[in-house]
């Protein structure tokens, strides 16, 4: 759908991650000069899930073309738990592997918490092991989950410093909601976290310069409920039938409606989507250098 007479700045995920990813390839290329390795990412799938195959085709892709080496473990979907468990303890061992991620969701059988947890903190580039979700809530370097860490990226690009901002997260999951909460409250927000069973929840949202919108209902935060002129991410990728018969995708967001209310926006696509393979590859780069013991320059990436 082609949106016009809008207000709001479009905020181009897409070209941001493309930018970031072209920093990553440049990182590699320097990491390897200086280790006399490649670095790498391992990239686990138990199932056939559509969804995830294309995921994982796509990071692997990316991987690539970043000059990083990619390591995919496809396994069936009747997979043991204990041999996926035993899958990541090799990985965590192989001095090859910088990053493991594990897709998600795995079958009903496996426990993915369990799982997780098996994957070693200093390669856990997804950032979802508790260690790394303590070391973000306390303020130590750890892994930070990509999505949140993408919205992050095109926040501080389009606003420069956030401190002071009050920003509400919709959405309380440990993938993006939590995280992204700690995040802002580390650029010095003030930081509200609603959910669906915040009260007077357009009332919460009115009052925000930032929202963050990840909550997995198509197009629930209307225009009305933002204030004019704040910055709005929408997280949200939801396939909605249309009258014609067919479908397309939309965010947690009215774009139609908040785009003549705000001052910035995402679009769904081609907002946060392109920035969580940037992140994780992001990620994988500066697990390299650790792992290595080699320093990357503060703000290089």
């Amino acid at each position: 759908m082609t949106i016009t007479s809008t207000s709001a700045a479009v905020i181009d995920g897409k070209a941001f991650a493309e930018g970031l990813r072209a920093r990553v390839a440049a990182i590699a290329a320097s990491f390897e000069q200086a280790s006399g390795r490649t670095a790498g990412l391992a990239v686990v799938l138990v199932g056939e899930d559509p969804a995830s195959q294309v995921y994982v085709r796509n990071k692997g892709k990316q991987t690539l073309e970043a000059g990083m080496a990619s390591f995919e473990h496809k396994l069936p979907a009747d997979t043991a738990e204990a041999d996926v468990l035993a899958l990541v303890q090799q990985l965590n061992a192989d001095p090859a592997v910088d990053g493991i991620l594990v897709q998600l969701p795995l079958p009903a059988h496996i426990d993915e918490d369990k799982v997780i947890a098996t994957i070693a903190p200093d390669k856990d580039v997804d950032g979802f092991h508790v260690i790394n979700a303590g070391r973000l809530a306390v303020g130590q370097a750890g892994y930070v989950p990509c999505t949140p860490l993408g919205c992050l990226m095109l926040l501080k690009d389009r606003l420069g410093d956030l401190s002071g901002l009050d920003a509400v997260v919709i959405g309380r999951s440990n993938i993006v909601g939590k995280p992204m909460a700690q995040l802002l409250l580390a650029e010095s927000c003030t930081v509200t976290v609603a959910h669906s069973r915040t009260k007077n929840l357009p009332d919460v949202v009115r009052r925000a310069d930032i929202v963050v919108a990840a909550v997995g209902r198509p197009e629930m935060v209307k225009g009305s409920w933002i204030k004019p002129g704040a910055t709005v991410i929408d997280v949200g990728i939801n396939r909605i039938s249309t009258p014609e018969g067919k479908t397309r995708l939309v965010g947690d967001v009215d774009y139609v409606e908040a785009a003549h209310v705000a001052g910035a926006i995402t679009p769904v696509p081609g907002g946060v989507g392109p920035m969580t393979i940037a992140v994780l590859l992001r990620n994988t780069v500066v697990a390299a250098h650790r792992n290595a013991g080699i320093a990357l320059a503060e703000g290089a990436i």
